[in-house]
């Protein structure tokens, strides 16, 4: 088949069917709704608050009855930093366990013909070897500030294999690496290490601030994605994958939180003084995903340099109050 061959059978697989994107509104689900039209998908509905409560039953059938879907991509969470975590460990476990359970549970009484699970790397053991392999993922208990939202998302992996054995669900799942870029979540309480450090070094060269602390000892490690890869992956995967075992999606490197801390502050022009506070966890001790298994399996690979990603969401932040 000829690159041209296969950009026609593309078109033709999204023109085809009507696709839901659960979180649709949210950072991810907004990148992932332009690729989606981008490839030519002309039915594409979200499901959402306030029209759609994901936690009801009620709402989840009503959404089922009135889209009509083929294709359901879960993104919709209940997620944060550490600090929210540690706040709200019940809701994060609860909320992400109930929505995902009963969507699954409704798309397969509807026949649905694929849903595409969103999971996360928190669901790996605390001390999974580096890089993470997929098959690493039952080998321990989860990085205790996370486990429960961690714990909760990773039942839907089990929830899908064991529907595709007894009912003959195509459910599959993928596992991000902690995603950033243009629209991610700034709010100072729920947002994640990258939004964070970059709210903190842009707002305090606005205010002359003369410190900025960041939480651990900057030791951890951590890997990220840029948002527009990310959405590349997970439509490649709903288009060429379907077997029951989990996915990494990740860019392959590691970085400390001392080094991103020094390449933040380099990119925002921030120059005064850093302070850590110890007292804070730092989290898992170490992430970075082997991602061997998307590239054989349906060819993804990252495209984003970092430094450059890191540059346009940087760019995003500093023009918020202009476009919004």
């Amino acid at each position: 088949m000829t690159s041209d061959e296969r950009q026609v059978t593309k078109k033709e697989f999204w023109a085809e069917r009507k696709v839901t994107v659960t979180g649709g509104k949210g950072f991810l689900g907004t990148h992932l709704i332009r690729k989606l039209k981008e490839k030519g998908c002309e039915n594409i509905m979200i499901a959402d608050l306030p029209e759609y409560d994901l936690r009801n039953k009620e709402d989840i059938l009503n959404m089922y009855d009135e889209q009509e879907c083929d294709i359901v991509i879960h993104l919709a969470a209940v997620v944060g930093g550490i600090g929210a975590n540690r706040e709200n460990p019940g809701k994060f476990f609860y909320d992400n366990a109930i929505i995902g359970t009963q969507l699954i549970e409704y798309a397969r009484q509807k026949e649905i013909e694929k849903f595409v699970c969103l999971g996360t790397i928190c669901a790996y053991p605390k001390f999974t070897p580096v890089p993470f392999k997929e098959e690493n993922l039952w080998d321990g208990f989860p990085e205790e500030t996370n486990a429960p939202y961690g714990l909760a998302k990773k039942m839907l992996l089990v929830q899908l294999q064991s529907y595709r054995q007894q009912y003959g669900f195509n459910g599959i799942y993928l596992l991000p690496v902690n995603l950033y870029g243009p629209g991610d979540n700034f709010e100072v309480k729920s947002s994640h290490v990258i939004p964070a450090l970059i709210k903190k070094c842009v707002d305090a060269k606005k205010e002359g601030k003369k410190h900025i602390t960041v939480w651990g000892t900057g030791k951890a490690s951590r890997e990220f994605l840029y948002v527009e890869d990310a959405a590349e992956g997970i439509l490649l995967a709903t288009e060429l994958y379907n077997e029951p075992e989990p996915v990494n999606l990740g860019a392959g490197f590691e970085i400390t939180i001392k080094d991103l801390v020094k390449l933040i502050v380099e990119l925002t022009g921030f120059q005064g003084e850093i302070r850590w506070d110890t007292s804070k966890p730092d989290g898992q001790p170490r992430r970075m995903l082997d991602t061997s298994r998307a590239k054989e399996k349906f060819n993804f690979q990252a495209k984003t340099d970092f430094r450059e990603g890191l540059k346009k969401t940087i760019s995003w932040y500093e023009g918020r109050g202009e476009n919004e």
